[in-house]
């Protein structure tokens, strides 16, 4: 069994299917044990979202689409999909509230 410590992590993220942890500031160790690596994570700040959505489900013309619909820029429509979680119906009334 052979244990390291992992230097210099600022930031480790844990992405499920429906939320994300986000830890700040840990301390990582690596545990090399029966050919397995296991890294454990201690202390830090942690913070945690519900229905984590990934960067990849939302397309570059689900973005140009909501941002055609709704007048606005590219970074603003993609920001809206990612608050309703990719939903391209629910961008766009979400960014027509937004501007009336």
């Amino acid at each position: 069994m052979k244990v390291e410590e992992v230097s210099d992590v600022s930031l480790v993220t844990i992405k499920t299917s429906t939320r994300e942890i986000v830890i700040k500031g840990p301390s990582v160790s690596l545990t090399h044990i029966q050919g397995q690596d296991i890294y454990q994570i201690m202390g830090g700040e942690v913070s945690e979202g519900g229905n984590a959505t990934k960067e990849a489900d939302i397309t570059e013309n689900d973005v140009l689409l909501v941002a055609q619909q709704t007048n606005v820029s590219l970074d603003l429509a993609r920001k809206a999909l990612a608050e309703t979680q990719g939903d391209l119906a629910q961008a766009i009334i979400l960014l027509t509230q937004r501007k009336g």
